[in-house]
């Protein structure tokens, strides 16, 4: 895919981002096209899950008309996102990539297949452990209530909600690589503010998940917690001399200070 130059007019800027769009679009709607025949399979595959925690007997209801063309058509949008990840991510970074210095774009390639990775990684963690206890946590909700009606559509779009947002919490490790081997920000910032970065992750986790459930919180920090530290770790190591150097600099500064 070609990149454009470093330095471009707005307008150019604009139609460079315009065209990435569209590109990303386009390629949406003819995975979409094509996943729209695959739906029943796809479905079959998310309710699986959680098929312990349909009413006894109870298959899937759908309680309109336009029902099943709504949920498959939403079926078909969301599969088809996740299939194009890795073109929607290679776009989005291509876009800035003119922007970045020689040294720097070495990192793109990595990134798109890395990012890609995480993404699918954080869906199959949402799939085999995250679905289960999270739908017994909410169904359960219901038994001094009543009866549950198994809508198909809304339970599908909870599934996929779900899987999304894990999908997306599983890029942090990247995001937080970034900030630290760009100089954004700095690791020493990270490791000594762990209890501001643990807090923020928490607020993250209740604000992504779909349900907002305790369980389900509970699942996702600590899976966040332990991509943090992974990430900081594999920073640490990666960018030992610049860490070791911003610390003899700093020790250095110190003694001049009480020297003074």
């Amino acid at each position: 895919m070609p990149i454009g130059p470093a330095r471009m007019p707005l307008m150019d800027h604009l139609g460079e981002l315009r065209r990435r769009l569209m590109i990303i679009v386009v390629s949406v709607v003819i995975a979409a096209c094509v996943m729209y025949v695959a739906t029943p399979t796809i479905i079959e595959i998310l309710k699986y899950p959680i098929r312990d925690y349909l009413p006894e007997g109870a298959d899937f209801a759908v309680l309109t008309a336009l029902g099943g063309f709504t949920l498959r058509f939403k079926v078909a949008i969301y599969s088809a996102v996740i299939v194009c990840s890795p073109l929607i991510i290679w776009q989005i970074l291509a876009f800035f990539l003119p922007a970045l210095k020689p040294n720097e774009r070495k990192w793109v390639v990595p990134s798109t297949a890395i990012g890609t990775a995480l993404f699918i990684i954080g869906t199959i963690f949402c799939y085999f452990v995250i679905l289960d206890p999270a739908f017994q946590w909410l169904t359960s909700q219901s038994d001094a209530i009543g009866k549950i009606i198994p809508d198909a559509e809304n339970y599908i779009r909870i599934i996929l909600l779900f899987e999304i947002a894990f999908g997306i919490a599983f890029e942090l490790p990247l995001i937080v690589f970034y900030l630290i081997i760009f100089n954004v920000v700095p690791y020493k910032y990270f490791r000594e503010n762990w209890r501001v970065v643990y807090i923020a992750l928490m607020v993250i986790c209740a604000m992504v998940t779909p349900d907002a459930s305790p369980v389900t919180m509970a699942f996702m920090f600590a899976a966040m917690l332990m991509l943090y530290e992974v990430s900081l770790l594999i920073a640490r190591v990666a960018l030992a001399r610049r860490i070791k150097a911003q610390q003899i600099k700093e020790a250095e500064e110190l003694k001049e200070l009480e020297n003074l």
